[in-house]
């Protein structure tokens, strides 16, 4: 299945990976956003608290509970639901197939990859390699097929393929750590958390 257009909330992909480390509320998952470099989220904080919205609308978190210490505003603390999980582990396999002209789709996939067990992640990611074969291979097949041009005016071709041809070999390294047990998967997404702010 191509990407649909709630693959491309980034705020919303995020929330649902880092709630599968257990319940946080918002300012936590916000402060964990910009602490783990998930760079790709734009608009904090405003786009989270939206998005933590938008999830709890569609059934795909929930309310825990709420917390009340001292000298603090009240926090909600929000939980992924089985409906959650099973949309979050749906929208990283999607962004992992398919290549899309915004790459940060596929850095925010690369960054949940965990998220995935490794024979579903070793399956998109293989998909990934076949479609970008398949690009490169179309890419070369126009060019030669064009009529004889002026290099300048193919230069975007050829970078579009150097482009491509990159991303697969570099797919297929990661294919190969996979294979090879080099690339460390966790038995617990919870072993990978950081503990929980007070």
């Amino acid at each position: 299945m191509p990407l649909r257009r709630g693959d491309r909330d980034l705020p919303a992909l995020t929330v649902l990976a880092l709630l599968t480390t257990g319940p946080r509320h918002t300012y936590e998952m916000h402060r964990l956003m910009i602490d783990t470099h998930k760079d790709f989220v734009t608009g904090l904080p405003r786009s989270m608290y939206h998005a933590v919205e938008r999830l709890l609308r569609a059934e795909l978190i929930e309310v825990v509970r709420t917390d009340r210490a001292a000298g603090r505003p009240e926090r909600t603390v929000y939980g992924l639901t089985g409906a959650g999980r099973a949309e979050l582990v749906d929208r990283v396999r999607r962004l992992l197939e398919h290549p899309d002209p915004d790459a940060t789709l596929f850095v925010a996939a690369l960054s949940f990859l965990g998220c995935l067990s490794p024979p579903q992640a070793r399956a998109a990611l293989d998909v990934r390699r076949a479609e970008l074969e398949r690009r490169v291979d179309e890419v070369r097949a126009g060019l030669a097929a064009a009529p004889a041009l002026p290099r300048l005016l193919l230069v975007e071709a050829e970078f579009d393929i150097a482009r491509l041809t990159a991303e697969r070999d570099w797919v297929a390294g990661l294919l190969a750590d996979l294979d090879d047990g080099r690339l460390d998967w966790p038995a617990d997404l919870r072993d990978l958390a950081v503990p929980p702010m007070t």
